[in-house]
């Protein structure tokens, strides 16, 4: 099959690779958490196929991920949906030129059942992999829908895991400039559905009910950082929701009850809450920094009120705002090809002796974390 393999050529070092120079489809794996997906991503900017097999129905009893649990799914799932990719790509095994995996954060579990079934097919084919930080992931997942990166950059990414603001002077370079002392918005969003005893996962629940509340209704607080820095804080946030339902005696979603006004009017506000943090420090940054293009990504960039937020606040700087679409805004393999096709054509790649790094970060300019452990400025993620 001709999947126009020859048609671009590209500069590597001769050492580095054992195959010719025509370096083009990858295959991407993403396993972090509770999606195990694949993904035949072509240049590095064209998807063939993206498939992702969600675990939502498995934890949602539970109300969050059990680690165990995803891990065991992962190990279920991952040659199936590996095999359906590459079927739905219409190439074979032998006809892709690297691997590109996540390499984390995430769960340990999770992250290790895609590590390792990365390293031996690389291995198997003797083909290049390299190991992907899930986060840069999220950065180039607008990689397929939006005009090329004008730099200096902003990305804003918000996630059940994750809430960071990175400035990017180029390609590769990540500076954190504002990130999350607690719950990440993703996972206050789950915790505030829970404690109003709707369903998991929290997020596209509360969009759906704020839609028919009163976003003024209720004036929740947005944190201040004690020691002035630009970062964010929802758990502050999560406990004044909590106060709020116990003081006023709201009742709670049970069993297929419809929510109440009153749970409306408290979704609307709490999402108008966490949008304006988010929204607000991003301003104030932009202000500094002066970029040139906004990044919004991550599952929580699927919120229709937050891209009209971040919309308004390019016209505001005069400056294009790129988001995902909503397939890639969640986790997902193709954003993990994506960035591997940019490590790979830099000459990087990974060897048999990486491993899944739970704790990896995305910060390879001015990083401050020493300066900060010594002030004792405390993340929790």
């Amino acid at each position: 099959m001709d999947n126009g393999k020859c048609m671009k050529s590209f500069h590597f070092p001769l050492s580095i690779f054992h195959f010719p120079l025509y370096f083009m489809l990858i295959l991407g794996i993403e396993s972090s958490c509770d999606e195990t997906a694949a993904a035949v991503v072509k240049d590095g900017n064209q998807i063939l196929s993206s498939v992702i097999s969600s675990q939502i129905e498995l934890h949602k009893p539970f109300g969050g991920v059990v680690p165990d649990i995803a891990s065991r799914e992962h190990l279920k799932k991952i040659d199936p949906i590996v095999k359906e990719a590459l079927a739905k790509a219409k190439v074979s095994l032998e006809e892709i030129n690297a691997v590109a995996v996540t390499q984390g954060p995430g769960l340990v579990g999770s992250l290790l059942v895609g590590v390792c079934y990365a390293k031996a097919l690389a291995y198997g084919l003797d083909i290049p992999f390299v190991g992907v930080n899930h986060i840069e992931g999220h950065v180039f997942s607008v990689a397929f829908e939006n005009p090329p990166i004008q730099f200096p950059a902003f990305a804003l990414i918000v996630s059940g895991g994750h809430t960071n603001l990175f400035f990017i002077p180029e390609a590769g370079k990540y500076k954190v400039i504002s990130r999350t002392r607690d719950d990440a918005a993703g996972e206050a969003f789950d915790k505030v559905a829970k404690m109003l005893g709707l369903e998991y996962p929290g997020g596209p629940v509360i969009e759906r009910l704020a839609a028919e509340g009163d976003a003024g209704k209720i004036k929740f607080p947005i944190a201040k950082i004690s020691d002035g820095r630009p970062d964010f804080s929802f758990s502050g946030l999560k406990t004044a929701v909590s106060r709020y339902v116990r003081e006023n005696e709201i009742r709670i979603v049970v069993a297929n009850d419809m929510p109440s006004q009153q749970i409306k009017d408290i979704a609307a506000s709490f999402q108008a809450t966490v949008i304006k943090s988010l929204i607000g420090t991003t301003t104030k940054m932009a202000a500094e920094y002066q970029p040139k293009t906004l990044i919004v990504a991550g599952g929580v960039a699927c919120n229709n009120a937050l891209r009209e937020a971040a919309q308004k606040l390019g016209e505001k700087l005069n400056l294009p705002v790129y988001f995902p679409s909503k397939h890639l805004s969640t986790d997902n393999a193709a954003m993990i090809a994506a960035a591997g096709y940019f490590h790979l054509q830099r000459g990087e790649k990974s060897d048999l002796r990486m491993t899944a790094d739970v704790s990896m970060r995305l910060q390879n300019l001015d990083n401050e974390d020493a300066e900060l452990k010594r002030k004792k400025v405390r993340y929790r993620l």
